[in-house]
């Protein structure tokens, strides 16, 4: 029997191939067809809210391009299309009214992607909070676990016929500490027992989100996206030792423990005690099916007594500086993490984004408009062979994602960083696709064997 082009590469003969989006960033249309506004968009009206003054007004307008971009994703054989839906497209006030014309559109979405024989991934949850939920107090207040449940609800009933790939939510402790200890996202809190309550509340309703979707959705497959990156003190000093301790604790421990293990991390454990109640472990720990991860890099962090948590973000090496990318790559620190998550989870793992921005390469088209990004194929070039050789060492690896599809909005950082397969012209939205596209494409049908 011939190998699959995926156990070529010495992975699992099923092995799934995909591409990621989230809705802020793709979609734009915000003020379209009943949306309401979002954390996000609340931000980006304010000054400095995002660095280089931009909007997701419009994005890559995938709310009307959709098509394309599944022509894009058709082009390079993509198995699988990870997504998510904007609550405040569904639910402009993150509760009570339902947006018929949000329903729709994601209707069409889904039948057209499972038409052109892809899988849709559908995320609930992106960074895109209802600002009327905010309004409320967000995520620092408990009732949100209850509207989080509720807006599961509507989506496993609408779609939940057609999808069976879930993920309750992406990143928990960017959105989380950024938006509540550090003021790098939206909504901007910077407090202690804020950013505890936030963590507390998320990890509920990602347990009630769990329960939801497995009592409605016959057959469905469900996990949570994890943002993952061993944490180092910047220089090896020991003077940073203990805020790469304490930051390691809130970006890798405060959610996939207590949702896979049951417990809380012993460093920040009795940090929770006051907002943890009876029986509210039993809730966030339930059953799923595999565990997502979003990995880049490691972090190094330095003792900052002027943060909300005496930690604050340090810099890498100069000496770890790709020459071909342009900034520091660390493939053997994805192939740790991918075994250490199969050794400390044992959950199927699928690698839910993965990619590079800016570097020494161009992201713009040449005169002829082909798009020659060196330097992101030399990026996938190390960490798929990282990653593959995570798998020989017995990584229970199941499915890569590329972010992104698209260049699209980059949160805080704006139109900077560009992260696409495809270039997006923000001027005119053409897309075109980059040589790391045909790259992917390639590796996809198993012909990177040696690389």
């Amino acid at each position: 029997m011939a190998l699959t082009p995926a156990a070529q590469l010495g992975l699992r003969s099923d092995f799934l191939w995909g591409v990621s989006t989230s809705a802020f960033q793709v979609e734009g249309a915000v003020k379209d067809d009943g949306r309401g506004p979002s954390i996000w968009d609340t931000r980006c009206r304010l000054k400095g809210g995002v660095g280089d003054g931009s909007n997701a007004d419009v994005a890559c307008d995938h709310y009307h391009r959709w098509p394309e971009d599944l022509e894009l994703m058709k082009a390079i054989g993509v198995g699988a299309y990870r997504f998510s839906v904007a609550w405040p497209r569904l639910l402009p006030q993150g509760k009570g009214a339902i947006n018929p014309a949000g329903l729709d559109f994601y209707d069409r979405l889904i039948d057209a992607v499972l038409e052109a024989g892809i899988e849709p991934w559908l995320c609930l949850y992106h960074w895109d909070l209802p600002q009327a939920l905010d309004d409320l107090g967000g995520w620092t207040n408990r009732d949100c676990a209850g509207w989080f449940a509720d807006y599961a609800v509507l989506v496993a009933k609408r779609y939940g016929d057609r999808v069976k790939n879930f993920a309750t939510f992406n990143e928990f402790s960017v959105f989380t500490m950024f938006g509540y200890a550090i003021d790098w996202a939206a909504p901007g809190v910077t407090d202690r027992a804020a950013h505890l309550k936030a963590i507390h509340h998320v990890n509920l309703a990602h347990g009630a989100g769990v329960d939801v979707l497995r009592s409605l959705v016959p057959g469905a497959s469900i996990g949570a996206i994890h943002n993952r990156q061993i944490v180092r003190p910047e220089g090896g000093l020991e003077e940073n030792r203990a805020a790469a301790r304490l930051l390691d604790a809130h970006w890798n421990g405060v959610f996939p423990d207590p949702q896979v293990l049951g417990f809380y991390p012993p460093l920040v454990a009795r940090d929770m005690e006051p907002y943890v109640q009876a029986g509210d472990m039993a809730r966030i720990c339930r059953p799923t099916d595999w565990i997502g991860l979003n990995h880049y890099g490691p972090i190094y962090a330095k003792a900052d007594p002027s943060t909300t948590w005496g930690y604050g973000w340090g810099s890498p090496p100069e000496s770890a500086n790709h020459p071909e990318v342009g900034w520091p790559i660390f493939p053997e620190v994805f192939k740790d993490e991918l075994l250490e998550l199969t050794r400390r989870y044992k959950m199927p793992i699928y690698v839910t984004e993965n990619g590079c921005g800016g570097g020494a390469g161009s992201d713009t088209p040449d005169e002829r408009g082909e798009i020659k990004d060196t330097h992101r194929i030399a990026y996938f070039r190390e960490y798929t062979q990282a990653m593959r050789a995570a798998v020989a060492e017995g990584a229970d690896l199941r499915g890569y994602f590329v972010w992104a599809l698209l260049d699209n909005f980059e949160w805080g950082s704006g139109y900077g960083p560009r992260f696409g397969l495809a270039h997006v012209d923000f001027e005119t939205l053409k897309r075109t696709l980059k040589n790391s596209a045909y790259w992917y494409r390639g590796l996809i049908r198993g012909e990177h064997r040696g690389e």
